[in-house]
């Protein structure tokens, strides 16, 4: 980190320099996560062999399993731990932030240590992990787009669980109605729109507390979604709760190739959709005129104002994209995952998509991979049941929420985010 000192120079003449500021927080995070996993691998040893299964059912080319020694596996990466730490250390030390490729690589790394440890005289299907690490994190994704966007103009989108369950309940809807899934899609885009506008207006207009607002939107529409669900989809369950779902679409060739071949290349619709919105909203955001506007009103809307942008309209029709991005995954849950709308079916993941914001430091791309570690950390927990390891299952349930802890208090201090989210611009 680095900052901007004056001082006065005996001419009087007044110069600028440069005062850096040495942030270890990211060593410190790495360096605990590293004494975890070393505190667990020497008080809760593992003996035998962990077997990863690479290959899949749907895949054309069957690679061999995977066979390595549990202890000697699982000390090695904690040594290749600890460099990467170190490294991390030197850098703050020189006044440089930690790269990204380096938190990567060395999430990777821990959680394949990890995987050898809970894996010892069991089977760790790698593909089946992946996909389902990947399923979990498409509405995660959209709603962190959402929140990146929404906060990026300004305006603090709390209101993400709302519009993941009212764009759930309305794929499911009409989607029955018409038996047409993409009717329903589109429906679900209509539902965070919907609450998204409300969220605009209150936030914008009338210049109501932001989270606030989110947050009692976040409760009217759980209540309205329970209510309808009770009083019109239970009587008509077989009419109006069975929607017609999006079948998964294998890409040819691409589809064979081993590991990321089910992962990326035979998906269904929604989650193609997910990879192009991240690509065209992170090319947006800092490619195009509107990628331009929507950061100054979200920075400095009175500069923005004084070269002709209008800044409350601007906010005002971004939250409502957000919104029906956030809407697309509500619809994932009735379309896909759960061919049926539920109460409160979502639990909670909308505040997990705004914790994905913060940890990617309000960037889609980086925000995306917050949702997928996530999804990732959501789809351990049901393989750690499996394989039988000596944590409680309890703490299983946990990990997603201690993940987003961690995350956000490790890393989103690096950066601040946008000047004027949250603050309500008037127009002198």
């Amino acid at each position: 980190m680095s900052a901007l000192a004056a001082s006065t120079a005996d001419d009087g003449t007044i110069h600028l320099a440069t005062v850096k500021v040495r942030s270890f927080k990211v060593p410190i995070v790495l360096g605990g996560v590293t004494v975890l996993l070393a505190a667990l691998f020497l008080f809760v040893p593992r003996s035998g062999e962990s077997t990863f299964r690479l290959r899949d059912s749907s895949s054309a080319i069957a690679l061999p399993d995977v066979v390595l020694s549990t202890a000697l596996t699982s000390w090695v990466i904690v040594v290749l731990l600890a460099l990467l730490t170190a490294y991390s250390a030197w850098l703050a030390w020189n006044y440089e932030r930690t790269p990204l490729w380096l938190t990567v690589a060395f999430g990777s790394f821990g959680v394949f240590a990890f995987l050898v440890w809970a894996g010892a005289g069991g089977l760790v299907p790698v593909s089946s992990l992946l996909v389902g690490a990947v399923s979990l994190s498409v509405p995660l994704v959209f709603g962190a787009l959402g929140g990146v966007i929404g906060e990026r103009a300004g305006v603090v989108n709390v209101a993400i669980e709302g519009q993941f369950l009212l764009g759930a309940f309305s794929a499911a809807l009409l989607s029955s109605i018409t038996q047409n899934p993409f009717v329903g899609l589109i429906g679900a885009m209509i539902g965070g729109v919907l609450v998204a506008f409300v969220l605009a207006a209150f936030a914008i207009k009338y210049l109501v507390e932001q989270v606030i607002v989110g947050v009692v939107l976040n409760v009217l529409v759980t209540g309205l979604t329970g209510f309808l669900y009770g009083a019109l989809l239970v009587p008509n369950e077989t009419e109006l709760n069975r929607p017609v779902v999006f079948e998964r679409i294998k890409i040819p060739v691409l589809g064979d190739i081993p590991i990321l071949g089910p992962v990326l290349f035979n998906q269904t619709f929604i989650v193609y959709l997910m990879f192009i919105a991240v690509a065209v909203v992170s090319w947006g955001l800092y490619r195009t005129r509107w990628g331009l506007r929507l950061r100054a009103v979200g920075e400095h809307p009175q500069a923005a104002d004084t070269v002709g942008i209008r800044v409350n309209p601007t906010r005002f029709w971004n939250v409502s994209l957000a919104g029906a991005i956030a809407g697309i995954g509500g619809a994932y849950f009735t379309l896909v995952s759960v061919p049926q709308f539920g109460k409160e079916m979502t639990a909670g993941l909308g505040f997990i998509a705004l914790a994905a914001v913060i940890f990617g430091r309000w960037d889609p791309i980086r925000a995306s991979l917050a949702a997928l570690l996530f999804g990732f950390v959501t789809n351990l927990q049901n393989l750690l049941t499996v394989l039988r390891t000596p944590i409680p299952s309890e703490f299983m349930l946990m990990l997603p929420y201690v993940v987003t802890i961690l995350a956000v208090a490790g890393f989103a201090g690096q950066i601040k985010g946008p000047a004027a989210a949250g603050k309500p611009y008037i127009k002198g």
